[in-house]
């Protein structure tokens, strides 16, 4: 009987394991997207208009009106935003140049079990050079990695709706 009770009293914490890596910090993903750049915080909350704006354009909802962003002398720009991996949200920067093109991307904080190939270089490099407007679709446009379809794919929705989110909110066009 005493066996059965410790195995029931440890099956919670086999069931349910945590997990969450930070990557990077905000700083440190301003010095590895922008090394040598002083960028200005550029903070902007949206509006009903912008948001449904964003939506319609990336096909994409805007979970937060809040937009943490920072703005390089040459008008390149970082965002930092969370998507839903699987389970748990994902934190992520988007470098863009001054032309609203993707610069790189960084993952900062990863919560999930599994999946974190979203981290690998490679497969964020893709991202590399796509405007607002390209579909960024998983498995025709963004290569898949397999173990973590769902973060692939929410991390290439971020990302089409933050680049509409760029030329929305903050393009000079």
């Amino acid at each position: 009987m005493r066996c059965r009770f410790v195995l029931l009293a440890a099956a919670p914490a086999l069931a349910s394991p945590a997990w969450s890596t930070v990557y990077l910090t905000v700083d440190q993903a301003k010095t590895a997207l922008f090394p040598g750049v002083a960028l200005v915080r550029d903070d902007r909350t949206l509006s009903d208009a912008q948001a449904a704006a964003i939506r319609s354009r990336s096909g994409v909802s805007v979970h937060s009106r809040d937009v943490h962003s920072w703005r390089a002398p040459d008008g390149a720009r970082l965002i930092v935003d969370q998507v839903l991996g699987t389970h748990e949200t994902i934190t992520l920067a988007l470098a863009l140049d001054p032309a609203g093109a993707v610069r790189g991307l960084e993952i900062l904080d990863y919560r999930e079990s599994y999946g974190g190939q979203v981290r690998d270089p490679a497969w964020r490099a893709q991202f590399t050079g796509k405007r607002d407007g390209a579909p960024l679709e998983l498995g025709r446009d963004i290569r898949n990695n397999s173990g973590g379809t769902l973060s692939a794919r929410h991390v290439a929705d971020g990302v089409r709706r933050l680049l509409a989110t760029e030329r929305i909110v903050f393009a000079q066009h």
